[in-house]
């Protein structure tokens, strides 16, 4: 079986699905970062998901092949 990973538990295939269609990277987005406690980078996923940061959790997803928070706050 595949590890669970990245959104919700699900593995590589689905989120990497989800985090290209930008409806569903600005939502699964906001509410992960939420679960995990870290408001700001929620909040700047909330006002500002569907620019430059959907673009850059694209590009890193795609290349380390996993989900990267940039921001631990």
């Amino acid at each position: 079986m595949a590890a669970k990973s990245d959104y919700f538990g699900l593995g590589y295939v689905v989120s990497l699905i989800l985090a290209i269609i930008p409806v569903t990277s600005w939502i699964c987005g906001v509410v992960t970062r939420f679960q995990e406690g870290k408001l700001v980078a929620g909040l700047i996923r909330l006002f500002f998901g569907f620019t430059i940061v959907w673009v850059c959790d694209l590009v890193l997803m795609i290349v380390s092949k996993h989900i990267l928070r940039l921001l631990n706050v």
